[in-house]
Parts: structure tokens; sequence; C-alpha cells
């Protein structure tokens, strides 16, 4: 297949696939694409050489794996200096920590909110407040039982509801279609040529 336009449909159909491959081993979106770029310019320079004993996607697949895996080992195994500057104090967290826990809490909060009444006050006093079974029934008149399966159904229905929103956004993990696809595609194409 030395086909440029087929080998950019070929890109475009397991791009998406292929770098969360990469992107679940490097752990960065810049290095997954590199990882990705490599891989494909391998793929082409051994498209003679495949046989077809496995699918399309999973022999690219394993090219991605052995390259991401590569420059894993690689990187691990570069000595990299410490800045006394750079390092942080153990308590300190860092910008984008204190984003993503923040957006979390305020997630959480939310789905705490839309609790029933009943449950809502339950799952604060004993979650949060950390109250004892006895010290809610106390505070609520209520009998501990009453508590006890509230707290019970309240930690269901905000699982469930958590639940509902990771499955909403794993759909979006790791975001590839357009403008990371094209660049990628580019990329190659731009370097098979020279």
């Amino acid at each position: 297949m030395n086909d440029l336009a087929a080998f950019e449909q070929l890109m475009r159909r397991h791009n998406r696939a292929l770098y969360r491959t990469a992107r679940s081993i490097v752990k960065d979106d810049a290095e997954a694409e590199d990882v990705l770029q490599e891989a494909y310019l391998l793929a082409f320079r051994a498209m003679a050489d495949f046989r077809g004993e496995a699918s399309m996607s999973t022999w690219l697949t394993r090219i991605v794996i052995n390259e991401a895996i590569g420059r894993t080992r690689r990187r691990s195994a570069e000595i990299i200096p410490l800045d006394v500057e750079d390092t942080m104090d153990e308590h300190q967290e860092r910008p984008e920590q204190a984003l993503l826990r923040s957006e979390a809490r305020r997630l959480i909060e939310r789905k705490i909110d839309g609790l029933p009444d009943s449950f809502r006050t339950v799952f604060v006093l004993r979650a949060l407040e950390e109250m004892t079974v006895e010290e809610t029934a106390a505070c609520l008149a209520i009998p501990e039982a009453t508590v006890r399966t509230r707290y019970f159904r309240a930690r269901g229905l905000l699982r469930e509801a958590l639940s509902r929103e990771l499955d909403v956004a794993l759909e979006d993990a790791f975001a590839f279609d357009g403008a990371r696809c094209d660049r990628i595609v580019a990329n190659v194409l731009e370097r098979l040529k020279n």
C-alpha cells in the first residue's frame, strides 16, 4: 500500500483508537501524538510485510503499543536532574490538581443537591458531618433504622448519579476527532513525502 490517499484513509479510520491506546501508555497528549505519528511511519514502511495474519487494526495497535512502550522505557532510563526551585513542598497542590479537585467537588455537590430532601439531610449528617447513626437519628427525630435506610439509599442514588456522569464523560475521554486527527495525518503525510 504505497498509495498515500489510501494510507490517509487508513489513518483516519484508526486514529482515535490508536491515539487512545498510545495515550493510555504514555499518559501525555503530546507524547501520544508523537507515538502515533512514529507508529504510522513504521507501519507505512512495513506495509509490504503485512501478511494479514491479524486484522489491520490489531497490527497497527501492536505497532503503537510497541512504540509507546519503547518511548516509556527510554524516558524512564533517562536521568532527570532535580532542580531545587522546581520541586514543590509536599503539601502544596499544583494549580491543575487544585482545579480538578474543585471541579470534582462541584460535581459531587451538585449530585448531593439532587438527592431527595430526606435522603440528602441524612447523607450530609452521616457522610460529611460524620455523625453517628444515633446522633443523626436524634437530630432528625427519626428512628435509627430509618437513618440507616436513608443513608444507604442516598449513597446508592449518589453513586448512580456519579456513574451516569462518568459514563457520559468517558465517551469524550482523550478526545481525538477534528484538529488533532488532521494534524497527525498531515504530519505523517508530510514526512512520508520527504
